[in-house]
Order: C-alpha cells, then sequence, then structure tokens
C-alpha cells in the first residue's frame, strides 16, 4: 500500500521529491477515492482537484492530484512536498505522502472534516456557527502558523497566498494553513526579494507585491491583517456592500475607524455577544497590518504579542489601496471568491 521513498522511486526527474516521504501506490489512491469519484470531490483550485479518500485501515485521507492542464506545475508540486515534508506545526495542514505513477502526481493529506474558513465566515447559513470565542481562536490560530513559518521553522517561508479559502479547519475547528505551493524559502539574512510572476489572490495581496513584485514576511503580514477583517466582519474585502462608499473592506473599515465607528462592521450574526474591547483591539490590529507602507507592519511575533495582551497598540496609519477621500484603488479581474492569479504581465492595476 504504502512504501518509504528512495532516491530510485519512481517520480519527477527520475528520482523522489524528498527521501523520507512515505509513497502511495496509484492502485491504494483509486480504491480510497473510488477512482476519484466525483461524490468524493472536496474543491478545486489551480492545481488541480482534491478528493476525499478512506484507506483500508479506516483512515481518512485528502487527496490533491495535478490536473494534466494545470495552471501550476511540477516546481509548484515539488515546492509544497519539500516544504511540508520539512514544517510541522498544528497550525499546518499535514502531508502524509505523495504518488508518482502513470504521468500522475498526487499529494495525500490529513482529512479535516470542517472544510475551509471562508466556507463558514462568508455564508449566510454557516457563519452563526461560529461564535466570537471560536473566531478569535481561528484568528489566534492562524497568527501562530504564520509566525511558525517565518521565525520559528528551520526555514523562514513566504507563504505568499494565506487567504481564507487556504485556511483549513479540523474536527474541533482549529485553523491549519494549506497550500504551499506558491511559498519561497528566505535565507536567514534575506529581508525582500522581487519576481515578475505575480502570484496570489486578487484582494490579499500587498500593494508593494501587486504593483512592484516585491515580497517578504510583510507581504504575508499584509494577507493576515485582511483574513483578521474578514473573519471579523463575515465579508470578503473584495466584495462590494450595498451602502458603503468604500468598494472593498479595507477601505470601508478604515473609514469607519476615523470616524470611530469601528465596531459597526462586526458580523450581524454574532448577535453582539462578543467583549466589545477584544474585538476593537483585533480590528485596529488588522488595520495595522494591512498600513500600505510594509515598514509600518508589525511583525507576526509582534501580532501574536499584541493579541496576548503582552505588547501595546499603536495607531494605524492609512490602509493599501486607501487614497483621499476614500477611493480606494480597485485591482483588476477581481471576484468575490478570490481567484489566484499567476502572471505580473498580465495583472492591471490602476496608478496611485
Amino acid at each position: 500500500m504504502m512504501q518509504q521513498l528512495n532516491q530510485d522511486s519512481p517520480g519527477e526527474d527520475n528520482g523522489a521529491p524528498h527521501p523520507n516521504l512515505p509513497f502511495f501506490n496509484f492502485k491504494t489512491i483509486m480504491t480510497a477515492t473510488r477512482n476519484c469519484a466525483n461524490e468524493n470531490k472536496l474543491g478545486q483550485g489551480g492545481f488541480g482537484s482534491v478528493y476525499k479518500g478512506c484507506l483500508v485501515n479506516g483512515q481518512e485521507i485528502a487527496v490533491k492530484r495535478l490536473s494534466k492542464d494545470s495552471g501550476q506545475g511540477k516546481e509548484e508540486f515539488k515546492t509544497e512536498v519539500t516544504l511540508l515534508v520539512k514544517l510541522q506545526h498544528r497550525n499546518l495542514v499535514r502531508l502524509l505522502g505523495c504518488c508518482f505513477e502513470k504521468k500522475e502526481r498526487m499529494l495525500v493529506y490529513e482529512y479535516l472534516p470542517n472544510k475551509s474558513l471562508d466556507f463558514f465566515i462568508f455564508d449566510l447559513n454557516q457563519k452563526s456557527s461560529l461564535d466570537w470565542a471560536k473566531r478569535f481562536e481561528i484568528i489566534c490560530g492562524i497568527a501562530r502558523g504564520v509566525l511558525y513559518l517565518h521565525q520559528d521553522s528551520r526555514l523562514k517561508i513566504i507563504h505568499r497566498d494565506l487567504k481564507a479559502s487556504n485556511v483549513l479547519l479540523d474536527a474541533a475547528m482549529n485553523p491549519k494553513i494549506s497550500d504551499f505551493g506558491m511559498a519561497r524559502i528566505f535565507g536567514e539574512d534575506e529581508i525582500q526579494a522581487r519576481t515578475n510572476r505575480l502570484v496570489g489572490t486578487y484582494g490579499y495581496m500587498a500593494p508593494e507585491y501587486a504593483m512592484e513584485g516585491l515580497y517578504s514576511t510583510k507581504s504575508d503580514v499584509f494577507s493576515y491583517g485582511v483574513l483578521i477583517l474578514e473573519i471579523i466582519a463575515g465579508q470578503r474585502n473584495t466584495r462590494y456592500e450595498t451602502g458603503r462608499a468604500s468598494p472593498n473592506l479595507i477601505g470601508h473599515v478604515w473609514t469607519l475607524w476615523t470616524e470611530g465607528k469601528a465596531m459597526d462592521i462586526v458580523d450581524l450574526a454574532l448577535n453582539q455577544s462578543y467583549p466589545s474591547d477584544i474585538v476593537l483591539k483585533c480590528i485596529q490590529i488588522g488595520l495595522m497590518c494591512v498600513q500600505e507602507n510594509a515598514m509600518n507592519r508589525p511583525s507576526m511575533l509582534e501580532v501574536v504579542l499584541m493579541l496576548a495582551n503582552e505588547t501595546p497598540l499603536f495607531p494605524p496609519q492609512k490602509p493599501a489601496f486607501v487614497l483621499n477621500g476614500n477611493q480606494v484603488l480597485q485591482e483588476s479581474s477581481t471576484s468575490g471568491g478570490g481567484s489566484s492569479i499567476n502572471e505580473l504581465t498580465e495583472t492591471t492595476i490602476s496608478a496611485r
């Protein structure tokens, strides 16, 4: 059923993606997923489709199958394998193994029964199941996961596609960051890098990355700030809501913050059952994370300490994409679902 991969195992470039990663044979995967039946399909992304499966020993798994016409390819696949083999944290999804057989490329993960965060916070019928205590736990759990990537793991990792659909929830609704195909490893002394290939999702991209291809740990901090505001408001950053001046959530929150009405953004599904001081603190942290100047954004260590009341908060400055008169820069091809993109040359964003 499964064997330990070695350098002679079948795989890309006549070798395994990693010598210590368990190898599942193709027949085992097909049996577990009932030949990747549609009823077992959990979702689909740029990589391909994800299927639920069950091994003969009763263990439930999630199988990510690379599509033959995938917009993401071998390099993203190898990146995800390489990173997840080396990364172990309670707030990161766990990779169980892979399959390279019959020209197939598959990754096998632990199965997380509660889907992804976006399924709950953006759905009118589901969001009421996440009370404030659970939302705050999710906010803190994501922060710890990103801090681990940036500072506490053996590698320094920039995720580059942190968003609600890439935060999975286990049986106890604990958050686990997933999808590391776009991630990049930084050297210990490396602070910032530039790319001509823009990857990520509209609405979560830091301005220096969206406009100049510059990315760093502060790019992930920006994405995390968007996530905080979305979790509190129960709204997508990219979705325009009737009755507000700003076409995105960041601009709307900033307007309310400057008017002393920040609590107006809190999701009505919470039924005003929450500690106002903690919620307001989280809104402020979110705004600090999405400040236009990357240097002004806190590190993830500072975010974790602020969430734990161990360091003071400072007044946030104007967030990215907000101009005088509370106009907000609009990114082309923005979608409510937050579709990923992958080419800088195909992206047009109005000038500041």
